[in-house]
């Protein structure tokens, strides 16, 4: 007999350009025999019943209590701002429910450490959403510098751009200007890349930092007002990694029109470069190149093509189709391969350390 699909409720899902819909729904789309999208709450019913009448979807709750307590739903799925987060996850965990939160998993440390603990109390699954760590991409890096394509890794360089916390925005992400929010330069393009960047090099044994708020004001450009900005939007972190490598990080706030991704990692047998279209490296196609040995340019490196195979082709949806994958393994066979809280823990308490240099 096979599995019985594991029955999905997303809090914060709506149609249209947001990332729940168009990240979780197509993800769960390509895990048919895994997964059921059963209901949705949101800030109100009608919000929730435009959505599942949008999405087709059996339930729209009254409210996220109403969601996390259905015997209908069996993982729920957090895709809310930050600093609702730590209130729904709770209430999912103690209603003994596996949990797929967002990153980051709280609003700072003390947050995401209470959530974990609570997560392994229940003993349920309590996923993280740091999917760069299951790009294919990223994961063909890990192999590369495990199997000694640069050699002994002597240092590493990057740079990215965040998309937001440049001079403007609008009234749906003005909430990201306010640092008490927990939702920065540091915490979400930044820290999402570092989740795939420890797992390829390592964590951090020495650092220095600096956070810098060189915009004290921001442009909401669809409300015509101007509001002030008390986040960092420039973050810049050098050190050494527990391997002995140096390393040199720059996340600055808004686009830039020239390098917008580059991590580069140079060994004493070669070099890969990675390059993206943003600092979001988990929900961007990443391009690989490298060289090594006598070789004096570099080439494509990417994975295989198998390793795309089965997978959405959009790199938003696909890697978060990999999390639910993982995901559904550690339901049904009580495994702990998706990233999960005590992950979020370890890598909220790099960002803690970075914040603490100030």
């Amino acid at each position: 007999m096979s599995n019985p699909r594991i029955r999905v409720g997303i809090i914060g899902l709506n149609p249209g350009i947001h990332w729940a819909a168009m990240a979780h729904v197509p993800a769960l789309a390509a895990l048919p025999g895994d997964f059921e999208l059963v209901g949705v709450a949101n800030t109100s019913r009608a919000s929730a019943e435009r959505a599942a009448t949008a999405f087709g979807l059996a339930h729209a709750f009254e409210n996220a209590q109403a969601l996390v307590a259905s015997p209908d739903v069996d993982l729920v799925v957090v895709t809310v701002k930050v600093p609702h987060h730590h209130a729904l996850v709770t209430a999912a965990l103690a209603a003994g429910k596996h949990v797929y939160c967002e990153w980051p998993l709280g609003n700072g440390l003390e947050e995401a450490r209470e959530l974990a603990d609570l997560a392994e109390a229940r003993g349920v699954v309590a996923a993280v959403g740091t999917q760069m760590r299951v790009a294919p991409e990223l994961q063909h890096v890990r192999d590369l510098v495990a199997g000694g394509y640069v050699g002994e890794v002597l240092s590493t360089t990057l740079v990215g751009s965040g998309g937001q916390w440049g001079a403007m925005t609008d009234a749906a992400h003005a909430y990201l200007y306010d640092v008490d929010n927990g939702a920065t330069l540091l915490s979400i393009p930044l820290g999402h890349t570092l989740a795939g960047f420890r797992d390829v090099l390592g964590g951090f044994r020495h650092l220095s930092a600096r956070l810098v708020n060189r915009r004290q004001t921001v442009d909401v450009t669809d409300a015509g007002t101007t509001i002030p900005t008390t986040t960092p939007d420039q973050v810049l972190v050098q050190g050494t990694l527990d391997s002995g490598a140096a390393f040199s990080i720059h996340y600055r706030g808004g686009m830039s029109r020239g390098t917008n991704l580059l991590w580069e990692i140079n060994g004493t047998e070669g070099d890969i470069l990675v390059t993206a279209a943003s600092g979001h490296a988990q929900l961007e196609q990443l391009a690989v190149t490298g060289a090594n040995g006598d070789a004096t340019a570099m080439t494509a490196l990417m994975p295989p093509p198998g390793s795309y195979e089965g997978w959405p082709d959009n790199a938003v949806a696909r890697n978060v189709a990999r999390m639910y994958a993982l995901i559904a393994g550690d339901i049904r066979h009580g495994t702990r391969s998706a990233p999960h809280f005590r992950d979020a823990v370890a890598l909220h308490e790099t960002l803690d350390a970075i914040q603490r240099q100030q």
